[in-house]
């Protein structure tokens, strides 16, 4: 049976913290990768240790959302990192999810589609008249017309999203049975949304806030 991927999302600027979440997340029965966001990327050890990272299945969550030419050069900047993966907003545009997408070589360029903070009210707030699901199929179109490797979509688009995009579809939004949903407004458990279709999925607070070895298990048996 094929291992589940899961991301850990290690959301601090703390390196000793990383490096325990990296330590006792280690488990046999899961494909572990870690996702580093802006936080720790931006932080004063964040690229350095990336960069001594061997033999991880890392996430650079740059979350790229800029002009064709910018974009680019920011993953051309980033390529000694050798991430496996790495963020651009597909609302950046065909041109320059497709201009990232042409240096970034070995690299993954995953799409992201509508953050899973928001939902229809917050989209209207901003100014968007499409609702939730017609603007993140309207992406998953996008990204399918660029090639893009993959799409990061909240588990309740995986269905719509399958549809138009055939690659991998990766999940945030992932709580535990009993966790809190915090600042996320769209969320599943992880066994629900492996069951609907995602291929990865990634998990932040479920996993690393208390005891992460105890909270692995939790999320191993939830998959059972």
């Amino acid at each position: 049976m094929k291992k589940p991927n899961i991301f850990i999302a290690c959301d601090t600027d703390n390196l000793e913290k990383i490096r325990k979440i990296i330590k006792h997340s280690q488990t046999s029965e899961l494909n572990v990768g870690y996702k580093f966001g802006l936080q720790f990327l931006n932080s004063k050890n964040g690229r350095k240790f990336v960069s001594s990272l061997k033999n991880k299945l890392t996430f650079g969550d740059y979350k790229l959302a800029d002009i064709p030419v910018t974009c680019a050069s920011a993953v051309k900047a980033v390529s000694d990192l050798k991430f496996n993966y790495i963020t651009i907003h597909i609302s950046s545009g065909l041109n320059a999810i497709r201009a990232a997408k042409k240096v970034a070589g070995s690299t993954k360029l995953i799409g992201v589609t509508i953050l899973t903070s928001l939902d229809n009210k917050s989209l209207k707030k901003i100014g968007f008249d499409k609702n939730v699901k017609k603007l993140v199929m309207h992406q998953a179109r996008l990204a399918a017309k660029a090639n893009l490797d993959a799409i990061v979509c909240s588990p309740h688009e995986i269905k719509i999203v399958r549809k138009v995009f055939k690659k991998e579809i990766i999940t945030p939004g992932i709580r535990l049975p009993g966790d809190k949903k915090e600042d996320q407004k769209r969320v599943m458990t992880p066994k629900q949304a492996f069951q609907i279709g995602a291929t990865a999925l990634v998990m932040g607070r479920s996993i690393i806030k208390g005891n992460v070895k105890n909270n692995i298990k939790k999320l191993i048996e939830n998959l059972k």
